[in-house]
């Protein structure tokens, strides 16, 4: 079990470079995300995953936090989880990729607003939900840019 956690929450061993392992989870993310979405993966199957993602990261940071203690820095789940986030109903393009990547990150290690709060939720529920928060956030700026044509 704690084999198979450790490989789930460092996203197939992403968490174990380091230094930057959350933005090297989440630049992967972005690679990922584009070619998979460029496919035309259905919406309702990209909430799906996305929704697993947040279950799959909860559970797992849980585990691992027994032996590796609260919201270890090699578990990056919620950088891959909270990424997709940024991109879901966004238009696949490059540009909004690479802009949804330095809105999360910004939302991420900024953690503005009510975003630091949720890190004190216990075990991997506050691991994932402030990446899921700001997620919600770099969606939310990147859905204003995109509707208002700026880009």
């Amino acid at each position: 079990m704690m084999r198979f956690s450790k490989l789930i929450s460092t996203s197939l061993g992403i968490g174990y470079i380091g230094k930057g392992a959350g933005s090297v989870a989440a630049a992967v993310c972005c690679f990922a995300w584009y070619f998979i979405q460029i496919r035309g993966v259905s919406t309702p199957a990209t909430f799906a995953a996305i929704v697993l993602l947040f279950f799959a990261g909860v559970w797992t940071a849980s585990v691992v936090e027994r032996e590796w203690g609260k919201d270890h820095n090699r578990v990056v789940i919620d950088e891959v989880q909270g990424m997709c986030v940024s991109l879901f109903l966004i238009p696949v393009s490059w540009k909004f990729v690479i802009l949804g990547f330095i809105l999360f990150r910004f939302f991420d290690i900024t953690k503005p607003l009510f975003i630091r709060k949720a890190e004190s939720l216990p075990a991997g529920w506050g691991v994932m939900m402030d990446d899921l928060l700001a997620g919600i956030c770099s969606n939310v700026v990147l859905q204003l840019i995109v509707k208002s044509g700026l880009l």
